[in-house]
């Protein structure tokens, strides 16, 4: 072998071999599919641009709303958390797992709750999310999955943020949810008092819009009400002559992320 052809075969060794050559992970927004019972669901994951597997990330699930139901796996993107990541995506060193809602779901109906945390557990195992400090939000309808799913399982979020949500489902909700209606409650003192206990200490921020004409402002009033008389971690920011779409507002607020990555289990 000459001389020259063994410094060339040395020199692609060595640059295979390379650790600063070797390909740069995946970020962004990210397509994943997740089969359960036999049915697949496409889901997305946005991964920040920082993301190394050398240690473990905060990781938040993020519950859409009616709109954005489906099964293209991407519109659930373009409201909420995920517009917000697009503007300034430096104000989320965080893993956000975003599934979409089957077209005729809700997601306090059982299957579609199940693909919720079957979607954050994957990702959670694929990009070392790390389970003491993951964190629940949604929006609309988004926001009432964020209350079932915390008072189901109090034990295994750092902290939540349900957006213009409740547990009393508002007048004219499709007919062909019947199964939501497992999941609802009377609008009277003792519910919002029995889901305050079954959130314990969690710690929540809750924001609404004063003028929601679609899910009214007094289920988060009421709520921060039996949260606060329970002694809970509970903060609260009503939007004055805001409609439904409180959401903008509360990504947009700068404390926000601070202080929901600043909550542990």
């Amino acid at each position: 072998m000459s001389r020259f052809r063994f410094l060339l075969l040395l020199a692609i060794a060595l640059a295979l071999g390379s650790p600063t050559l070797a390909r740069k992970p995946e970020t962004g927004f990210l397509d994943r599919t997740l089969t359960i019972r036999g049915v697949t669901y496409k889901y997305q994951v946005f991964v920040p641009d920082n993301w190394s597997s050398n240690q473990k990330w905060p990781i938040i699930l993020f519950l859409h709303g009616y709109g954005e139901r489906g099964a293209d796996g991407l519109i659930q993107t373009e409201v909420g958390i995920g517009s917000a990541i697009r503007r300034d995506r430096s104000r989320f060193p965080a893993l956000v797992v975003i599934p979409q809602c089957a077209p005729h779901g809700w997601w306090t109906a059982a299957p579609m709750e199940e693909l919720a945390l079957a979607a954050l557990d994957a990702a959670t195992k694929e990009f070392h999310g790390d389970s003491q400090r993951t964190y629940l939000t949604g929006l609309s309808m988004g926001g009432f999955g964020t209350w079932d799913i915390a008072s189901r399982f109090p034990h295994k979020f750092a902290a939540i943020v349900p957006i213009c949500g409740g547990i009393v489902f508002p007048a004219g909700l499709p007919e062909d949810l019947p199964e939501i209606t497992k999941h609802s409650y009377p609008d009277v003192p003792a519910s919002y008092a029995e889901v305050a206990a079954k959130i314990g200490k969690t710690p929540v921020w809750i924001f609404h819009g004063g003028s929601d004409n679609d899910v009214p402002v007094e289920y988060s009033r009421k709520m921060f009400a039996a949260l606060k008389a329970d002694g809970a971690d509970v903060r609260y920011t009503e939007y004055p002559g805001v409609d439904h779409n409180s959401w903008d507002k509360a990504y947009a607020e700068p404390e926000l992320m601070i202080w929901l990555l600043s909550k542990s289990l």
